[in-house]
């Protein structure tokens, strides 16, 4: 096989195709590797990888964020324990509904996410894409005044607080490995570690920004996200069965979109853990 990468002609992403994530060569890693930090989110599709081949694969970018306790690829599937669909009131579909909100992963935890890897093993007959916005081109496209504004605002992320909006409350100690102490806090400016861009590091999790009321920064926050998630800052990828996508957290936002709840879609997930001394919290 002969890997080939074909970016879209958006800001953002590629497909990356003659090439077996299960059993990777250095050559082909390493143009992976290099692709990500151009594109932010790859496409590979067709891939049908085990979990155990999934896990490879993401530990090849870090250290694993466990998110479930002894589980470190998780479903996230409306389908239970026992095969039946979940109802639309229980708690875990409320959880997978949240995630129709755009965010990045983990930055409501105090160390944030670095990337994801998603793979699809169920998918509905309609709907249930997913999409990524690409928040390093938005901040490129924002004129100076604005980006001047938001040079030093720091905003506090929580999971309580987006699910709240949502009028689902999280208990704590629910199991799900939410963070319960006091919400980070995090720049609206962030920093590319491996490409030194910035990028508009928002997202539904954040909530309140210091120095603003919290009406001034819900209207500063709603301004700012629909200026990200807009063409050609937008990628839509409509999941086959086998597909494997990957994407950095650290400069993309990401959504699932609605489907048929009473249809089944199973996903698998891993998630890797940032940095700490480049994704843990303000702590000042």
């Amino acid at each position: 096989m002969t890997l080939n990468i074909q970016p879209t002609d958006l800001t953002l992403g590629a497909t990356v195709t003659g090439v077996n994530l299960a059993a990777l060569d250095e050559a082909a890693w390493r143009s992976i590797e290099s692709a990500f930090y151009t594109y932010g989110v790859l496409v590979f599709p067709q891939q049908h990888l085990s979990a155990e081949a999934q896990l490879a694969f993401a530990s090849r970018f870090g250290e694993i964020e466990v998110l479930v306790e002894g589980m470190k690829t998780v479903p996230l599937s409306n389908k239970a324990e026992d095969g039946k669909i979940l109802e639309a009131s229980s708690d875990r579909m409320k959880l997978l509904k949240g995630n129709e909100g755009w965010h990045t992963d983990s930055s409501y935890m105090p160390l944030a996410a670095k990337a994801s890897v998603l793979s699809a093993h169920v998918v509905p007959s309609v709907g249930g894409q997913t999409e990524w916005a690409d928040a390093r081109a938005a901040y490129d496209a924002l004129d100076q005044p604005m980006k001047n504004r938001l040079a030093k605002l720091v905003a506090t992320h929580s999971y309580f607080y987006s699910q709240a909006k949502l009028g689902h409350e999280v208990k704590a100690g629910s199991g799900y490995g939410f963070f319960e102490g006091e919400p980070p806090r995090r720049p609206l400016v962030k920093v590319h570690p491996n490409t030194g861009r910035p990028a508009l590091y928002i997202g539904r999790h954040a909530g309140q920004i210091e120095g603003l009321s919290m009406a001034e920064a819900e209207t500063l926050l709603d301004e700012l996200m629909a200026f990200i998630c807009q063409p050609p800052r937008l990628l839509t990828h409509t999941w086959t069965p086998g597909d494997v996508v990957l994407w950095d957290n650290r400069c993309l936002l990401h959504r699932a979109r609605p489907y048929d709840y009473r249809e089944a879609r199973v996903m698998m997930h891993t998630r890797i853990k940032g940095s700490p001394a480049t994704e843990t919290a303000l702590n000042f």
